[in-house]
């Protein structure tokens, strides 16, 4: 899986460079750079995000308040559906900051690449997913998936090394003791759940419900809360991109904490009503319903700093997970510069 990420960024690596090239060839001298804030209105700030879930409630809280439109940024944001794909989108230019699993920096940190992508704020503390059955359980055991067939999710990502170390963790050999299906992309698992021969199925808010009232699956637990605090999502963006753009960095950092404060002082309906333009397709009881699943596991950090604790845990689920061949260095991944001082500023 590391040397897909790495093909892959490589690939559009070069893909970026060839149209960068082109784009200013034809634009000539009305270029404009991206991240640096224009006479003609706020700066735009191209963000990709790993997948559309409530799971990220503060982000669109954030957004929806104008915190980040108060600071002067546009944001336009995109789906990358899955953390590899982001990274690709980052590293080759085409997004300016990435949302997903800080695995994906490690990974290119540990390439050698000399302007590799840092974490600066931290989301999620939990891992967001939710365990889906196609037989509904009263009692359910972590044992009723020995000899069954789960989807998890893509090998060498958080969601597929946290439910690893969860099964671990209960006695479970996850080489052995089951089948793991990794061969379903991130935003087709519920669909070949549905209609495939899997009994379980691991899926984010509000899917899991969505797929739980169409009589298809019932949820039974929770992989966050059986595995414990962990870095699960944060913001990063190149190197180079982030010296170059300090300032907005900075007020980019403020605008999420502020969002992260607000989801913890209000409920979750208060939460479901402001983002629901974001879910046109669930209802507002039931995108409740998913926002509340995740207070009850404490899944948001409280501010966006990622200590070297959290990173060195989820260092240990990778070691565990047989995807990390060397440890990364925690002060050069992880820039809590900005962070550390949002905290001050609000």
């Amino acid at each position: 899986m590391k040397r897909v990420i790495i093909a892959a960024v490589i690939v559009a690596a070069i893909v970026g460079i060839i149209v960068s090239v082109i784009i200013n060839i034809n634009n000539g001298n009305e270029t404009t750079n991206v991240g640096t804030k224009t006479e003609q209105g706020p700066t735009l700030v191209r963000v990709n995000e790993v997948t559309r879930s409530v799971f990220y409630s503060p982000q669109y809280v954030a957004i929806a308040l104008g915190y980040f439109k108060d600071k002067g940024i546009d944001i336009e944001l995109t789906t990358g559906q899955g953390a590899d794909k982001v990274m690709t989108a980052v590293i080759s230019g085409q997004s300016d900051i990435g949302f997903a699993g800080p695995e994906a920096s490690i990974y290119i940190y540990n390439q050698g690449r000399a302007d590799y992508a840092q974490v600066f704020a931290q989301l999620t503390k939990r891992d967001g997913s939710f365990l889906v059955s196609k037989t509904k359980t009263d009692n359910f055991s972590w044992d009723d998936l020995r000899g069954k067939v789960v989807i998890p999710g893509r090998k060498g990502g958080v969601p597929y090394m946290t439910l690893e170390y969860v099964l671990k963790q209960k006695g479970i050999n996850p080489s052995t003791d089951l089948t793991l299906d990794d061969s379903i992309s991130f935003d087709l698992m519920a669909g070949a759940f549905a209609g495939g021969n899997a009994e379980y199925v691991t899926l984010f808010e509000p899917t899991a419900s969505m797929t739980e009232a169409q009589g298809v699956g019932y949820i039974v637990a929770s992989v966050g809360e059986e595995a414990g605090e962990i870095p699960y999502t944060a913001y990063f963006a190149s190197k180079s991109y982030i010296e170059k753009n300090e300032g907005l960095i900075q007020n980019f950092t403020d605008a999420i904490y502020k969002g992260q404060k607000w989801t913890k002082e209000h409920t979750a309906r208060e939460i479901a009503e402001l983002i629901q333009s974001f879910f046109p397709d669930t209802d507002l009881d039931m995108l409740e319903s998913s926002i509340q699943r995740y207070k009850d596991i404490d899944a948001w950090n409280e501010t966006p700093v990622l200590t070297e604790e959290s990173f060195n845990k989820l260092q240990d689920v990778m070691e565990e997970a047989g995807e990390l061949e060397q440890r990364a260095d925690y002060s050069k991944v992880i820039n809590n510069k900005y962070a550390e001082q949002a905290v001050k500023n609000n």
